[in-house]
Order: C-alpha cells, then sequence, then structure tokens
C-alpha cells in the first residue's frame, strides 16, 4: 500500500535527541517507525517548557523503541 503524503508540520531532529538515539542503539527502531510518529515524537520533546519534562519525554521515547509495540503509552502494532 502506498504511503500518503505527509502534510503536518514537520519538525526537525535535535542534535541532542539524535545522540541519545545513537547512545542507545536505537537509531535503526526511531527510522522503522512512521512519519506520524517520528514527528509526533520530536514535536512533544520540542514543546516541552522545563528542561526536567524534556528529559522524562526523550526518556519515554527511548523506553517505548527499545520495547517496541508501544506508542504514546499506548499498544501499536506495527503492521498497521
Amino acid at each position: 500500500m502506498p504511503q500518503r503524503p505527509y502534510s503536518r508540520e514537520r519538525y526537525p531532529m535535535p542534535e541532542d535527541v539524535a545522540e541519545r538515539l545513537r547512545e542507545a542503539g536505537l537509531s535503526e527502531a526511531y527510522e522503522a517507525r512512521p512519519d506520524y510518529q517520528r514527528n509526533d515524537y520530536l514535536m512533544w520533546i520540542g514543546q516541552a517548557k522545563r528542561d526536567e519534562t524534556r528529559e522524562k519525554r526523550i526518556a519515554q521515547m527511548l523506553d517505548e523503541l527499545k520495547r517496541g509495540g508501544i506508542y504514546m503509552k499506548m499498544a501499536w502494532d506495527p503492521g498497521d
């Protein structure tokens, strides 16, 4: 099934988040996620007002990528 064009604003990958993905060995897991998930994670992390909140969001993203089958605390089937 062909992918639909992505029409929402795209958020850039902050270098520190890219580094955390590399350090955790999760860059491939991140890239394997659909465009909307990658973009949502970056938007959500970028909207944090406090450093502590931003760090918690990065940690959640890394945990979900490591565990697989979960996205924003919801079950996710990669076959969808």
